[in-house]
């Protein structure tokens, strides 16, 4: 064979396997992602048995320490006037509180209202340091410039 003929084979056998690599790469990123489900979601449609991660708001009033280390909240839907019931074991973060986002893996039980959360799954959602500022004129100092105020 000849040096142009030997080039091109091995550019070809690099660039397939490039493209195998890269390939296996997106597949690997898109299908370790997990999908959220809300209270309203796992409410209507979860299957006894089955494993989600839920997401959403602890409830004002819902957060309940047991003797035996366990602890019951429960997690308000975003978009439905529902919330499920979470029994947690495990380490609680200290952000965790009445009003923080949070996202916990849960398991149904199929004979309760009540989902089992998976040991040490519990993740605060942090909130943001700046919240949108009120409509100009009626913050006391005038506008920053910046749209956005220090939240205390």
């Amino acid at each position: 064979m000849d040096r142009s003929r030997r080039r091109r084979i091995r550019l070809i056998v690099a660039l397939t396997a490039a493209v195998l690599l890269a390939s296996a790469l997106v597949y690997t990123s898109f299908s370790a992602g997990s999908d959220e489900r809300t209270a309203g979601q796992l409410a209507d449609n979860a299957v006894p048995g089955k494993s989600y991660t839920l997401a959403g708001t602890v409830a004002p009033g819902s957060v309940q320490q047991a003797a035996n280390g366990v602890l019951y909240f429960s997690v308000l839907d975003p978009h439905r006037r529902l919330s499920v019931r979470v029994r947690y074991t495990g380490i609680v973060p200290d952000p965790f509180r009445e009003g923080r986002g949070v996202l916990v893996k849960v398991t149904e039980n199929g004979n309760s209202k009540t989902y089992t959360g998976q040991k040490d799954s519990l993740t605060t959602k942090c909130p943001s340091k700046f919240q949108v500022a009120p409509p100009s004129g009626s913050s006391p100092g005038g506008s920053s410039g910046s749209g956005m105020t220090p939240q205390t």
